[in-house]
């Protein structure tokens, strides 16, 4: 019931922006451009303008498909703030202009008004910022007043209902009114705080005909099974919703996720959008795009300059190939710039290179006083000069894009890790293989959020980690994005974990 009253309004909403939308803009065409016109040119206009409309409505509707899910959660009802209603406005606004400027430049449509665009898009931004701000409260009040009210009683120990009461008073939205508790727990005043004690549960039938109670929230998961399918027999009959609060992620210790598929209900640990197969196939587009160009265009000179620095400071092999840990800990070849001096003889390091793909070309990287499993540390002695000035920025990193083109990484993703690595970090934290479930990646979440570089404590392992399972749980291809842009600019202003 609440989630089908949340994204009903959410829907609701929208349509109502739709409206507003198309006469905000019919208006200022009508002041701003069919007025200036000569007579006999309005008829070519009106057909360009109608499909500029449709085009703002159909950017409008990508950006709320695309934040469905939030919908379905009710999280943009949570908080209805000036700064949630303008984030939420403002990205509305890039959808529909940035839709209809890819729209003009593929169309090439020049009939477009310079000043109604102007005009416009100032606008838009501002009515949807007032309809996203007030709209809820006020289509709630419309929808949710009078006998649409939920009166809700709740049931159990009155902890639990305190801890229930930010939620309720966000609900307020929706209609949902909390009316009191019934607890077996004694009614003094310090242990029932704010809700009105009206019982015990013995008095659950008489208190819902007392009080018409529309709603029976139970605030834990029930110890006693025969009790709870009293209590629902009785809310049954007396025609009241009965809700129970799941507190099974407090006894497992960790998030939950609740799956139906085929008449079966499973509860797992986490959601993964990457399992979906268009989701996968979306960021596979997305690697190949990216990668194909900068393999043909961007590495071969950036090859060449590389290659006359290591001539200059570190004279070996151009590449190193390393063997990393991947997706669900396969083994693979990872490729960088060489940025160490080489310790080997030649003989030597083609046979050590050339394990798992890694051809002997490629070089090996660690040096005679250095363990090759020791992470690279501030001014590391075994980095040359220009070296440095590779890893700070980033440009070591370039041979992984072949890496994304065989399919062995992702653009962005966990980093990978040596397999020694992987198994001191798994002992400092029990999910630490849970990231293996998406491919590594050239850049990760952890990465633009500053975790990058050696890991010096259990805590830095733990924030990566961490990470690394958010963008797991939370994958869509906004966030892809917003990684790659916000990578795009730490290469060029690196921070102080880069070395």
């Amino acid at each position: 019931m609440i989630n089908q009253r949340s994204s009903g309004l959410q829907a609701l909403r929208s349509a109502c922006q739709f409206v507003l939308v198309s006469a905000l803009f019919w208006t200022m065409a009508c002041v701003l451009v069919f007025s200036q016109l000569p007579a006999g040119d309005g008829q070519i206009f009106l057909r360009a303008y109608v499909c500029y409309n449709a085009v703002l409505l159909v950017g409008l509707l990508i950006e709320a498909l695309g934040s469905r899910h939030l919908h379905r959660a009710g999280y943009s009802l949570i908080r209805v703030t000036l700064l949630s209603s303008h984030n939420r406005s403002l990205g509305q606004t890039l959808y529909a202009s940035g839709l209809l400027l890819g729209y003009l430049v593929a169309s090439k449509d020049q009939a477009i008004s310079r000043t109604f665009i102007a005009f416009f898009v100032p606008s838009l931004y501002v009515l949807l910022l007032l309809t996203n701000h007030h709209f809820p409260h006020l289509l709630g009040r419309l929808l949710f007043d009078g006998w649409r009210r939920e009166k809700t009683l709740l049931v159990g120990h009155v902890a639990e209902a305190e801890a229930l009461r930010p939620w309720l008073a966000r609900k307020a939205l929706l209609g949902i009114t909390a009316m009191g508790i019934i607890s077996d727990d004694p009614p003094t005043e310090v242990n029932h705080g704010g809700f009105p004690w009206l019982g015990t549960r013995e008095r659950l039938a008489e208190v819902i005909r007392e009080h018409h109670i529309t709603q029976v929230i139970l605030t834990s998961m029930p110890d006693d099974l025969p009790q709870h399918h009293a209590m629902i027999d009785t809310c049954e009959q007396l025609g009241a919703r009965f809700l129970v609060v799941s507190n099974l992620q407090e006894h497992w210790g960790r998030p939950l996720s609740f799956i139906e598929d085929d008449g079966f209900r499973f509860i797992g640990m986490r959601e993964e959008p990457l399992e979906n197969p268009l989701n996968q196939l979306l960021k596979r587009c997305l690697d190949i795009a990216v990668s194909l160009p900068i393999l043909l265009f961007v590495l071969p000179p950036v090859a060449v300059l590389v290659w006359l620095l290591q001539r200059l400071q570190s004279p070996g092999p151009l590449l190193y190939c390393q063997e990393r840990a991947g997706w669900q800990n396969r083994v693979f070849g990872i490729y960088k710039f060489r940025t160490m001096h080489v310790r080997q003889p030649a003989d030597s390091a083609k046979q050590a290179a050339g394990v798992n793909g890694c051809h002997a070309s490629a070089g090996v990287q660690p040096t005679p006083d250095s363990d090759a499993t020791r992470q690279a540390t501030l001014n590391d002695p075994r980095v040359y000069g220009a070296g440095r000035w590779l890893r700070r920025f980033s440009i070591d990193e370039l041979p992984q894009f072949w890496n994304v083109l065989k399919g062995e990484m992702s653009l962005v993703g966990p980093r990978p890790h040596l397999i020694e690595h992987n198994h001191q970090f798994a002992r400092f934290l029990a999910s630490y293989h849970v990231r293996t479930l998406v491919k590594p990646g050239i850049t990760g979440l952890a990465q633009v959020r500053g975790f990058r570089g050696e890991a010096k404590s259990s805590t830095d392992i733990a924030r990566r980690i961490a990470s690394d399972i958010e963008y797991l749980e939370k994958w869509n291809i906004s966030l892809e994005c917003g990684i790659l842009l916000r990578t795009a600019v730490q290469v060029v202003v690196p921070p102080d974990t880069a070395y």
